[in-house]
């Protein structure tokens, strides 16, 4: 039986980041960690998220599973049909990579950083 992965982290894209993050405070009472001009971390808003800036116009919400071993991850997506779009990378406090499942639907999974 595969890991279980948690639902951890919603990433939303935008062409402005500045009006998403005004809309997104006045509309929900959302705060933000600023990480510089690409990306806001959402703070309060009863899941971790964050706003990318988009390459172009904005795309679906990417939705972010955790896992303990990311390699063990990636393999039991593959194996179950779903197709790396984007390979390991890393980011401050760990490492993803983005796949799309059969039917569509973009995803990631990330682990955070190894102590040593």
């Amino acid at each position: 039986m595969p890991a279980k992965l948690d639902i951890n982290y919603v990433e939303f894209s935008s062409s402005d980041i500045g009006a998403s993050q005004a809309f997104f405070k006045a509309a929900f009472g959302w705060s933000f960690t600023d990480y510089g001009p690409s990306y806001q971390a959402i703070d309060n808003a009863g899941l971790d998220g964050g706003i990318a800036q988009a390459d172009g116009d904005a795309v679906s919400p990417l939705v972010i599973l955790y896992a303990d071993d990311l390699d063990a991850a990636e393999a039991a997506v593959t194996a179950a049909g779903g197709e790396i779009t984007k390979p390991q990378f890393d980011f401050p406090g760990g490492r993803r990579f983005h796949f799309r499942e059969p039917g569509g639907n973009q995803l990631a999974v990330w682990s955070a950083a190894k102590a040593g």
